[in-house]
């Protein structure tokens, strides 16, 4: 299992905690100083289910400065979608933990953190 963090964000913290709390074995990405790339981007996508414009943080600033409220939410902006998240990793909502049966979620209650382990305990 890894999670995406930023260390700043107290959902992170607070995922991080359960995560002790429970025992689980997983990895710490703080994906701020490690970025993922598009296709990594893409692949947690895939995982999560969901599209990019999904897990972006539209009220940073960075957003507000790219003018993201105004982008098209449709398959033929897809790419360029994830372009700005690669480009401008402080958009990925966090946390995101990826389960060891090749799901994810994004950990932002203890629910869905929880979630994330039961995949990864089954």
């Amino acid at each position: 299992m890894e999670i995406w963090i930023n260390p700043a964000c107290s959902k992170c913290r607070s995922a991080l905690s359960l995560l002790d709390a429970e025992g689980a074995d997983y990895t710490v990405r703080r994906y701020l100083e490690e970025v993922p790339s598009a296709e990594e981007i893409r692949l947690v996508l895939d995982r999560l289910g969901l599209e990019p414009w999904d897990i972006t943080r539209t009220q940073e600033e960075e957003a507000k400065e790219l003018g993201l409220k105004d982008w098209p939410r449709e398959e033929a902006e897809r790419e360029r979608w994830v372009r700005a998240l690669a480009e401008h990793p402080k958009l990925i909502q966090r946390p995101i933990i990826t389960a060891d049966d090749g799901s994810a979620v994004v950990g932002r209650t203890e629910e869905a953190v929880r979630e994330a382990l039961s995949r990864s305990r089954d």
